[in-house]
């Protein structure tokens, strides 16, 4: 079995390592809402990791609790190897995690290329008196950080566009931006609320081949949250599936296409 050993290789020829960040009986409560039952899983280096399920399942939950954003009541988080205390969400992201939401959280107002240089931040060493004058080490650190902005720009081919106000543009191109501010964190793992909501299928197609992308030409690991199963079950390696605040599935996108809990799930058959 994949799970009991420190790396294989996907049949595409990618190595996927030994576990990045695991989830040790996780619950998280809402004052009487518990949106989280004691799940685990685990997310291994290298791999794309999908967690799926109706709405209402509590994968946005999820990934809140593995940004930082929520602090579940139960359980551990461990990353690297290391048990991961409470922390914020800035501190996650300094840790190496970076995000994408569910609703697109741009500065409308900014070009793309501003909103871009904003995932640097937690790159950014030198002072604000430094940084003010522009100087030594601020200047350095400013033409390093646009020269790794401009390059992810170029990779997400919205090089025509980096000038333009982010509140100019269409749907499926602000999902894009809101990807390339995530990569210019350089993040070791990268999560992805629902990248192809609202897209059509053209944009879908995109978006698609950014995420592999990423993942084979970075190396990035990444955890997604989709509702699109074609999409899931061409891109992950492993889904974890989850159902009313439960996981009824985890395995290999044919494992999980396989389970009669998680067909049950999606038909919408009546929960004991």
């Amino acid at each position: 079995m994949k799970d009991t050993i420190e790396s294989y290789v996907t049949p595409d020829g990618r190595t996927i390592g030994g576990v990045l960040m695991e989830m040790k009986n996780i619950t998280l409560r809402f004052g009487g809402v518990t949106a989280i039952k004691d799940i685990s899983f685990d997310i291994r280096e290298g791999e794309i990791r999908a967690i799926i399920g109706p709405n209402g399942a509590g994968k946005s939950s999820m990934l809140n609790v593995i940004s930082g954003f929520y602090h579940p009541q139960e359980g551990e988080v461990w990353f690297r190897g290391d048990r991961r205390p409470p922390m914020k969400p800035y501190q996650v992201a300094q840790q190496g995690i970076a995000r994408t939401f569910q609703n697109i959280a741009l500065f409308e107002g900014m070009t793309v290329l501003d909103n871009v240089m904003t995932g640097r931040l937690t790159h950014m060493r030198a002072g604000m008196l430094a940084q003010a004058l522009w100087k030594g080490r601020a200047e350095a650190e400013e033409t390093e950080n646009r020269e790794k902005v401009e390059k992810i720009i170029d990779f997400l081919e919205i090089q025509s566009i980096r000038k333009t106000p982010v509140g100019r543009l269409p749907y499926g191109l602000k999902k894009r931006v809101e990807l390339a501010r995530a990569l210019a964190a350089e993040p070791m793992l990268l999560l992805l609320d629902e990248p192809m909501a609202g897209m059509n299928v053209e944009e879908k197609e995109d978006m698609s081949r950014f995420v592999l992308d990423v993942n084979d030409e970075f190396g990035t690991t990444i955890a997604l949250i989709e509702h699109d199963m074609g999409v899931v079950m061409d891109l992950s390696d492993r889904v974890v599936v989850m159902d009313y605040g439960k996981k009824i599935g985890d395995g290999t996108p044919d494992d999980v296409r396989n389970n009669q809990a998680v067909i049950d799930a999606y038909l919408g058959v009546s929960h004991d």
